[in-house]
């Protein structure tokens, strides 16, 4: 198995790019908050667009997925690709606002949730929808689609979203440079073709109500990490192609996309 992106270091990474808001120290401090993430909570069909184009019902409470940190991949100028398994062919693209937490909560107040928040940064949740869509079917979890490294997690749902590389993610925005979190806009492309282009106003659950519910089931802690749901227009990508995201005005990240080399790594 081709070595996941190894976490951010506790000094600045010179390779990962720095927002211009964001001075030296503070990312550092904000590399370490991420280094600290002990999983990654999903949120599906958060955005009512993206669950109608995939024929989902509108849920009437969060849908949540658990992601394994493995799957993380850290944007920079030495950021290894995102690995397509083998046999799959594709993987579909999913552009996310990240949460990331600042410290251990357990049922906290949707009150004061956003406490809780220490940044931002724009992650990519890719899904072997292959896998997800066949899991669905015999009701089982999405581990195996959304959990292989380079994925972001791994778990039931995991098959589909768990890999290694499935979970590529910016570094971290100090919560300081975002005004308002439900008036961003993210935006993601494949080969320069536009995908898709959305706002975080539209989410179904915002970030105060999706803190509370998720804390409410398990605790939260420093460096966990929430990817709180895609805008419509999610579709195929294929080994060879070039992935770029973006949060406008905020921060931009570009992936490569390749096969997967099963070689053994230790």
């Amino acid at each position: 198995m081709a070595s996941p992106s190894p976490p951010p270091s506790s000094t600045v990474d010179a390779s990962v790019p720095i927002p211009p808001t964001l001075s030296a120290m503070a990312a550092a401090a904000a590399q370490r908050l991420l280094a600290a993430s002990t999983k990654i909570i999903g949120v599906g069909r958060n955005y009512v667009a993206h669950a109608k184009e995939l024929g989902n019902p509108v849920p009437k409470e969060p849908v949540l997925f658990l992601k394994p940190t493995s799957s993380f991949l850290h944007a920079g100028a030495s950021t290894a690709p995102i690995e397509i398994p083998q046999p799959l062919e594709s993987l579909h693209h999913e552009v996310e606002l990240a949460v990331v937490i600042s410290r251990r909560g357990r049922d906290v107040p949707e009150a004061s949730a956003m406490d809780f928040v220490g940044g931002y940064a724009l992650a990519l949740d890719m899904t072997a929808r292959d896998l997800q869509s066949a899991a669905k079917s015999a009701g089982l979890p999405w581990t195996l689609a959304k959990g292989q490294d380079t994925f972001t997690p791994i778990s039931a749902v995991t098959l589909a979203k768990g890999y290694d590389t499935f979970t590529p993610i910016s570094a971290l925005i100090p919560k300081s440079a975002v005004t308002n979190p439900d008036d961003l806009e993210l935006w993601l492309k494949v080969d320069d073709e536009l995908r898709q282009k959305g706002s975080t106003n539209d989410m179904l659950f915002k970030i105060p109500f999706l803190i509370s519910y998720i804390s409410s089931i398990m605790t939260l802690m420093e460096g966990d990490v929430i990817l709180t749901g895609t805008p419509e227009g999610v579709g195929p990508v294929r080994a060879g192609q070039k992935i770029k995201a973006g949060i406008t005005d905020l921060i931009d990240v570009e992936f490569d996309v390749q096969m997967r080399n099963r070689s053994f790594s230790a």
